[in-house]
């Protein structure tokens, strides 16, 4: 148990950070165990609103896959995957976007609020945030590849954050539902990391920061010893090229590099089952997880 005159010392030693981070934009994608187990959920919403009461200015970006398979299985309705995207009929698209855009996304309104931030609530068709189109899932069968059409599943095509800069101005946590709107006003589902990383990217933030299920990135996932902790644009684009990022991690680097190529300053991968992880990402000098970053990162090879 720290003593009174430690905890004085670790709010002095984090004075720096403040100072430096003071009126900056932070992206925070919220997935994983961190949103689905009640404690470390709780330990988020606090870090988010403490980065609010120092001044920072974080956007909240949320996924909701297993609670979208929960309510299709109440309905019915068998969930079926292609490349690890859900195919997504009408039916299926009304579901996801009443738990996106309604049930967790008022939840996680509610929580920040009742911890004393202002937030707000909102999805990518709200003011022409996000424009989409179709997303077309790549198979690959006998050495060959070809595209195949999984429904409601988007691409972000583009991001107008007018929305995001009126409520940071006017002193909100903006809470965002991965949902945006097709040329037609249809309705698309896209990958929350896709869209954290392009509204990192439109929004120039200070950092992207991503909670995940696992530590961060390994060369080699079954050798610990192979942690990286900085990985260059390079490296990362060659990992997934060789396989050595694979499943679900694909999305959470793309979605650095998509960050880091808008015009976010720095992207981080975190382990959200740890408790405060943002705080200890944001103020210690060594931080948690993986940093990606525009340069060569530790031992870049290319």
């Amino acid at each position: 148990m720290l003593t009174t005159i430690e905890k004085a010392s670790v709010l002095v030693e984090i004075l720096p950070y403040i100072r430096k981070f003071t009126g900056k934009t932070f992206v925070i994608k919220y997935g994983g165990n961190a949103m689905l187990n009640a404690d470390l959920k709780n330990s988020v919403i606090k870090d988010i609103v403490l980065m609010k009461y120092i001044g920072l200015r974080p956007v909240v970006v949320h996924g909701g896959g297993p609670e979208i398979t929960a309510l299709l299985k109440q309905l019915g309705k068998q969930s079926s995957f292609v490349s690890g995207l859900r195919v997504t009929d009408e039916e299926t698209m009304a579901a996801a976007e009443m738990v996106l855009a309604g049930k967790i996304n008022t939840e996680l309104v509610a929580m920040l609020n009742t911890h004393g931030a202002r937030a707000v609530g909102i999805n990518g068709k709200d003011a022409g945030l996000i424009k989409a189109r179709k997303h077309l899932a790549t198979v690959y069968e006998d050495g060959q590849s070809r595209e195949v059409d999984i429904g409601f599943v988007g691409d972000v095509a583009e991001v107008k954050p007018d929305i995001i800069w009126t409520l940071l101005n006017n002193d909100y946590i903006p809470v965002i539902a991965p949902v945006g709107a097709g040329a037609a006003g249809e309705s698309y589902n896209i990958n929350a990391d896709y869209v954290a990383g392009e509204i990192a990217g439109a929004l120039r933030a200070e950092k992207l920061i991503l909670l995940t299920d696992v530590e961060g990135i390994y060369r080699d996932y079954h050798d610990k010893s192979t942690f990286v902790s900085t990985l260059g644009f390079a490296d990362a684009k060659r990992m997934i090229r060789e396989g050595s990022i694979e499943g679900g991690m694909i999305p959470k680097v793309e979605a650095c590099i998509r960050a880091l190529s808008g015009g976010a300053d720095k992207a981080h991968i975190i382990d959200g089952r740890q408790n405060h992880s943002l705080l200890l990402e944001i103020f210690t000098d060594t931080g948690i997880g993986t940093e990606v970053v525009k340069g060569e990162g530790e031992n870049d090879e290319c």
